[in-house]
């Protein structure tokens, strides 16, 4: 156990210690509510009772009383899963390097796969951060298409030579280099195309005025000239000419894509901005230790939902909406 904060450093130390049901529940009020005073998470009143047979609290504010428990507001909310199950999740797919499926996550957990690939979309989602303030320095812009190879699709749906990416999914992605001591860090987006007015947008969103930013050839990208110190790098002739390249996001690319065919395999189009999200948080928290990864993957779990006819698309006429066009991190 760690000295500091009498947490697990390690995932058999988490098992044995979540096990205790709690110490898994006060953990979660202490992540809940830091300064110790419960709230109700309807109508922020403190005047609650705790009835502890139960482990849940009572508002005595709201008209019914109503009752909630430490799930309530966030990505556990409405899930029968047992916080010990729920921090072992948090945990495995934290730290592990190139993502852990559902069904890897319905043996070690003991649920089923179903509910082992629900659980991974939610804590995905609280793994969804935002970067602090713009990026500066050095940076690199680059995007890649997500999708099967050609020789693998059937003959029908190939796209034709000169068409890569006409049947993939476009993803941008921005990288900051390792500036002041402090490791590189990427944002992602998926893209609804890679012209001009989207990609340029996008690097002015999270990109500081006058800081050399870093692209291929892409025509897309002439309008940086403008604000930034654009340099290029033409792929048909070299990869890196000193300082300018893009080999920092050509390395994210390939370890995101590892993770996609190796661990996922396939991944519709209308859920890739969750895995991004995932792939993204696991590179830039990469310097943190398993326990730091851990709290930062689950500090994230409080305020946001996940509902199941959601993510399949059921809850708005069978319609799966298009992947929120404005949240990065990475997505």
């Amino acid at each position: 156990m760690s000295k500091q904060n009498g947490l697990p450093e390690t995932l058999q130390e988490a098992i044995c210690y979540f096990a205790d049901e709690q110490k898994a529940h006060d953990f979660i009020v202490s992540l809940r509510w830091p300064d110790g005073v419960v709230k109700c998470p309807r109508c922020k009143s403190k005047d609650v009772s705790f009835i502890s047979t139960r482990r849940i609290w009572k508002c005595k504010h709201c008209t019914t009383k109503k009752q909630f428990s430490v799930k309530v507001g966030t990505v556990l909310e409405d899930s029968p899963i047992g916080l010990d199950k729920w921090l072992a999740a948090f945990w495995l797919i934290a730290n592990a390097k190139n993502g852990i499926s559902s069904y890897e996550l319905h043996r070690a957990l003991g649920v089923t796969q179903k509910t082992g690939w629900f659980m991974l979309h939610r804590i995905r989602l609280a793994m969804q951060k935002g970067i602090e303030g713009k990026f500066s320095g050095n940076v690199e812009a680059d995007e890649t298409y997500i999708g099967a190879k050609a020789r693998y699709m059937h003959k029908n749906k190939r796209t034709g030579v000169g068409h890569a990416g006409l049947k993939k999914t476009a993803v941008q992605g921005i990288l900051e280099r390792t500036r002041e001591g402090k490791p590189s860090r990427v944002v992602l987006k998926v893209v609804p195309n890679t012209r001009r007015p989207e990609l340029c947008g996008n690097v002015r969103q999270h990109v500081e005025k006058g800081a050399m930013v870093c692209t291929d050839a892409l025509m897309s990208y002439d309008d940086l000239e403008n604000d930034y110190d654009r340099r290029v790098i033409d792929h048909a002739i070299s990869y890196a000419q000193g300082h300018v390249h893009t080999n920092g996001l050509e390395n994210f690319w390939s370890l995101l894509k590892r993770a996609l065919k190796g661990t996922y395999v396939n991944v519709e189009p209308f859920h890739l901005f969750r895995y991004l999200d995932e792939q993204a948080f696991r590179f830039n928290e990469r310097k943190d230790d398993d326990q730091g990864r851990f709290l930062s993957a689950i500090t994230g779990y409080v305020g946001k939902g996940l509902r199941y006819a959601k993510l399949i698309g059921q809850e708005d006429g069978g319609q799966l909406p298009p992947p929120p066009t404005a949240t990065w991190q990475a997505a």
